[in-house]
């Protein structure tokens, strides 16, 4: 009796291993929704990552398969609900997007605060443990990476010599913090869906419009506005995050892989955009242009003066209006970790 208990034990061990090994040797399938298909971070980094590298990196056992949000018929705002819903198991995506839920998204990223990219780089890695306990709290969601798109200037159909043209203008904005900066220049904030900003500068819904300097270019927008002034009211800091439940399920081995390649692909991406203003600009107001076709834009440059009323608005509404929206504590939680690179407080009024 007691050896045959044992054999019963034995084989019950074995299963139990047999088991185990299959489901660690069972590739894990991925399904990853990204930003914008025709913008350089979709087609050389997003949609690469998942349908290629990280087959081929993790030796099959991980199977990564993405589409962006364009040819998927989203907007941008409901993804972060699809991965809480598992839906998607994977998203590229703004943070601006999802701040209705909560200001404490948009605390990277505030209009008009940071000037240069390697600033932006010290606030995203700042702030990133405020935005990781955010994204498991709302959205059920590992926050994986932070990378930002070019810097974000605007680009009007009519003229524009300086920050005191904005006054009065329809100004189309994809955030909240976006549409204080315009409200705070005297604007009109409106928000239109990228795709949609051709259409809307053609018809006069809006004079000018936000985004970054090479979504401007790669989406045509010189086609129909006819000045870029390059005054610098954000990053298009954006994120990529798992639904928690899927990220629970790796073996460890596939987790290791996962951070290992997700943090090699975020370095490409910051040092992707940290040269595609520069290109962008010259291209979209017919400089040399080694991509694409120029276009014949008028360059804006903002002056000392527009600088030191864009510091003013960002000071005075900017970050009193944020700080209205995201709270006490979660004001005083960006003074300690955003406000003290940039010298900045936000408090609300």
């Amino acid at each position: 009796m007691r050896k045959t208990l044992t054999m019963i034990a034995a084989v019950s061990m074995l299963a139990s291993v047999s088991t185990t090994a299959l489901a660690a040797d069972k590739p894990a399938s991925i399904k990853a929704v990204g930003t914008w298909g025709s913008l350089t971070n979709y087609k050389k980094h997003e949609g690469p990552f998942w349908n290629d590298t990280i087959n081929t990196a993790s030796g099959g056992t991980i199977i990564g398969e993405i589409k962006p949000q364009t040819e998927l018929g989203l907007k941008g705002f409901e993804i972060m609900r699809l991965i809480k819903n598992g839906v998607f198991d994977f998203a590229f995506g703004l943070p601006g997007y999802v701040a209705a839920e909560n200001a404490i998204f948009e605390g990277g990223d505030l209009s008009a605060v940071t000037q240069d990219i390697e600033t932006q780089r010290k606030v995203a890695e700042a702030y990133y443990p405020t935005l990781e306990k955010a994204f498991a709290e709302t959205y059920n969601a590992k926050l994986m990476m932070l990378y930002p798109f070019p810097s974000q200037t605007l680009w009007c159909n009519g003229e524009v010599k300086g920050i005191a043209d904005l006054n009065g203008k329809k100004i189309r904005v994809y955030s909240t913090t976006l549409g204080d900066f315009v409200e705070g220049v005297g604007g009109t904030s409106v928000t239109v869906p990228f795709a949609e900003v051709i259409p809307a500068l053609e018809k006069g819904v809006v004079d000018c419009g936000i985004t970054g300097t090479m979504s401007a270019y790669a989406a045509k927008w010189h086609q129909v506005a006819t000045h870029a002034y390059t005054l610098r009211v954000g990053w298009g800091l954006a994120f990529g995050a798992m639904n928690m439940d899927k990220w629970n399920s790796l073996t460890p081995e596939q987790k290791a892989v996962l951070e290992k390649e997700i943090s090699a692909l975020n370095e490409r991406m910051w040092a992707e955009t940290a040269t595609e203003d520069e290109v962008a600009i010259s291209c979209i107001t017919g400089g040399k242009c080694d991509i694409g076709e120029p276009g014949q834009m008028t360059l804006v440059e903002p002056s000392a003066e527009d600088l030191k009323i864009r510091d003013q608005v960002a000071n005075d509404v900017i970050l009193a209006r944020w700080a209205d929206r995201c709270g006490e504590e979660c004001a005083e939680n960006w003074n300690q970790t955003v406000g003290s690179i940039l010298g900045l407080t936000a408090k609300a009024k």
